[in-house]
């Protein structure tokens, strides 16, 4: 079992930045898919990110050079780094784990564990 606690989020103005932190206990997350997926209201929740356990990473393309996904295992921990932050991308961020390593998930089903989400929310 894999508990995941998100922090970082807040309110930015557009062009700004964040950094969510995503910080597990229970399981090393060194042998696990690490996610992030968003979900805005009445939409549903959405991939952004993922890093395998080799350090690989895949985005979803509206975030592609804005967002950095990278982990610490040391820290067992894993970071969303958001540059460039856009109104569109007010939602609530939310991190997940998988144990499966190879494919790496692109859909919420694939992910097991989750954290209780943060909120991201960028003004015009």
């Amino acid at each position: 079992q894999v508990q995941l606690v998100e922090s970082g989020g807040g309110l930015v103005q557009a062009g700004g930045s964040l950094r969510l932190s995503c910080a597990a206990s229970g399981r090393t997350i060194s042998s696990s898919t690490m996610g992030w997926f968003r979900q805005a209201p009445g939409k549903d929740r959405e991939f952004i990110a993922a890093i395998s356990w080799r350090s690989t990473t895949f985005y979803e393309d509206s975030v592609k050079g804005r967002f950095t996904i990278s982990r610490d295992n040391a820290k067992n921990t894993v970071y969303l780094q958001m540059n460039s932050l856009k109104p569109e991308d007010t939602a609530v961020y939310y991190c997940a784990a998988s144990p499966v390593l190879v494919p790496v998930g692109k859909t919420p089903d694939k992910y097991p564990y989750w954290g209780q989400g943060t909120q991201v929310a960028v003004s015009s």
